[in-house]
């Protein structure tokens, strides 16, 4: 089944690329930055990055905002909150929350690929508050139990 994803670019964005799929068997999308001006985030810093777009998606899907992964080996630069969730509902313009690992500044360009944002199918799903839960071998057992 295919799902129709609505992009819509902002004003004074018409220069930036639109998310684009770097292969045919990719999963996600590459996003680009749609910054004004370069944004130099040094070691240790945050930035929100807009993207210039927003977006309109079918009400059973989620967008997932994750690292780029050339930029997370080479420069130490991922995303926070990752993966960070955008909602079928949501129609503000689509930011990218980085940061900054690496020991050296890193400058971010206008138009330079900045992350990517993989399309989720998200089950309905119906919460039930019980008194009692079926029994497991686990059981409770957690946070390295099995000695890994």
């Amino acid at each position: 089944m295919q799902y129709n994803i609505q992009i819509k670019k902002l004003p004074g964005n018409e220069d930036i690329g639109m998310p684009k799929k770097m292969s045919e068997w990719a999963a996600g999308f590459d996003l680009h930055a749609a910054v004004t001006e370069p944004t130099v985030l040094k070691p240790g810093e945050r930035a929100l990055i807009p993207t210039g777009f927003s977006m309109a998606m079918p009400k059973q899907c989620e967008a997932q905002i994750r690292p780029r992964s050339g930029l997370a080996y080479k420069h130490g630069i991922t995303c926070l909150n990752s993966p960070g969730t955008i909602d079928a509902d949501y129609r503000g313009e689509v930011k990218v929350l980085l940061i900054n690992h690496g020991q050296e500044p890193f400058t971010i360009e206008r138009n330079e690929r900045v992350a990517q944002m993989v399309i989720q199918i998200v089950p309905q799903i119906s919460i039930q508050q019980v008194e009692e839960l079926s029994e497991t071998d686990r059981g409770e057992g957690g946070f390295g139990h099995t000695g890994v």
